[in-house]
């Protein structure tokens, strides 16, 4: 894993490196720490990343102004940070967890555990994904979202309004950021089952869900009868 520490104070972001180093053995690739918010944009604009450890005050800076293009970006967010009065909001901005501090190792090593085995969020609270249009940083509230399609190492955010957005996480990570109102109904699609207006059986085995705006979802062979057990 490639990973960018984004803290301030000293003594912290050296604990954090020598946990992060214990932690990940001979999984991390790459380790920097970066302590101001202008110094981390230019870091993760030239860098290929897997993982973020953020604080969200950094030199009376805030976060939030990294987070919002952090979380557009193919890599996880964590935030580690005192202010535990953000974590809510950092969670409906795609985090992937939220350290509290002051922070142990175990608790560092459950964070960095989501992000390996990729397992879902406890929080599911995401209310947004960024995504980044126009040299800016566009948010999309999640109920505008109908389905996901995977295209590579990026996403293709299908929306209610019938437009297209590409996001730059791939649907694994965005698979983990999204609260239980979306399946993984295939390999290559992620859907909002509110969505679904009936679930078709064609020729061949082939399975199709119908969303309401009339568009046909494929259905995996293998989640077949899990998806329809949920619509039902």
């Amino acid at each position: 894993m490639n990973v960018l520490i984004v803290e301030d104070e000293s003594r912290i972001a050296k604990r954090i490196e020598r946990m992060t180093r214990d932690i990940l053995g001979n999984n991390l690739h790459s380790l920097t720490h970066i302590n101001t918010l202008s110094e981390a944009l230019k870091f993760i604009e030239k860098s290929s990343l897997d993982l973020v450890l953020l604080d969200l005050n950094l030199n009376g800076e805030s976060g939030f102004d990294l987070l919002t293009t952090a979380v557009s970006e193919s890599f996880h967010t964590i935030v580690v940070s005192a202010y535990k009065d953000q974590a809510i909001t950092a969670f409906e901005y795609g985090v992937l967890d939220f350290v509290p501090k002051p922070f142990n190792r175990g608790r560092l090593e459950q964070a960095f555990n989501r992000a390996i085995t990729k397992e879902k969020t406890a929080a599911n609270r995401v209310r947004f994904l960024a995504v980044k249009k126009r040299q800016r940083i566009q948010l999309i509230p999640i109920e505008d979202l109908l389905f996901i399609k995977g295209a590579g190492v990026y996403s293709e955010l299908f929306l209610t309004d019938g437009t297209k957005e590409l996001h730059d996480k791939s649907l694994e990570k965005l698979e983990q950021l999204l609260p239980p109102a979306f399946e993984r109904i295939h390999k290559s699609y992620l859907l909002k089952m509110s969505e679904v207006r009936e679930i078709i059986v064609k020729p061949g085995s082939k399975y199709m869900a119908e969303l309401k705006n009339g568009a046909l979802i494929p259905i995996g062979r293998t989640k077949y009868k899990d998806i329809k057990a949920k619509w039902l």
